[in-house]
This record gives C-alpha cells, structure tokens and sequence, in this order.
C-alpha cells in the first residue's frame, strides 16, 4: 500500500488542527505556509474531511477549520479512508494458495491495526527521543 500525497498532507492538516485543538479555528493558509505545501491543493483535501465530518468549517474573517471530535477519538486510520480509500495493500484471491491468501490478510490486517490504533493526538504531540534509532523498514 502506497499512500499518496492526499493521505499525507491530509494527516497533515489533521495533526495542525490537533495542535490547536481547543485555539479557535484555523485557517488553511497558515497551514499551507507552516507545512510549505499548496494551500489550493489542502483546499481540495479540506472538503472530502469535512464530509466525512472530521473537520467542522467557521465563516468569517476570523474563520478556517476546526476538529469534530477530540483528537484521542480521531485515528490516522479514519483520515486515510476518507482519502485514499479502503485500506488493502494486496488484493486477495480466492483462487489463490491458503498459504499465500493467509498472508496478504495478515498483512491487511497489520496495516490495518496500526492506523486504527493511532490517534490523532498520538501523532499530533509525538516527538522522538533523539537516542533512539530510526525504524528502518525493508519491504
């Protein structure tokens, strides 16, 4: 599974409202210049989360976007299907070997159990301790 430029510049208008969360609204413009990211292209990813209602809009000159719900009852899990779809790494077949269909749905699953399990508070407040290595992955 590949996440696309939506899923992660929407995660990163998700974690900067995390970090207002309770600040009044925010506007994408101050978002798009913190981030240095397009503020027409967060314009297009504001509205699919606004739907899906994670994110509430304020008019006015003092306006922008603000948090639904909590940040602890927000997943990176919630974000990510809102913008990118199902979450489905491999494709399984029926057809396929048990062995090998037993392992995509392990790893569809693994994939899932992290995002559902990582709030947006968890993401918003992280900050990693210098001393430890980075996770390097190998796929």
């Amino acid at each position: 599974m590949k996440i696309s430029t939506k899923g992660r510049y929407g995660l990163t208008i998700m974690m900067a409202l995390a970090k207002k969360h309770g600040e009044g609204p925010t506007s994408l413009k101050s978002i798009a210049q913190d981030n240095d990211l397009s503020e027409h292209y967060l314009e297009q990813l504001i509205g699919p989360l606004r739907n899906a209602g994670l994110v509430n809009s304020i008019r006015g000159a003092y306006g922008g976007y603000i948090l639904s719900k909590d940040p602890e009852n927000i997943t990176a899990g919630d974000i990510i299907r809102v913008l990118e779809g199902p979450i489905s790494p491999v494709e399984v077949m029926d057809n396929e070997e048990p062995a090998k269909r037993d392992l995509w749905i392990k790893i569809r699953d693994a994939v899932k159990d992290v995002l559902d399990n990582t709030t947006l508070e968890e993401l918003a407040s992280y900050s990693r301790d210098d001393d430890q290595e980075p996770y390097m992955f190998y796929i």
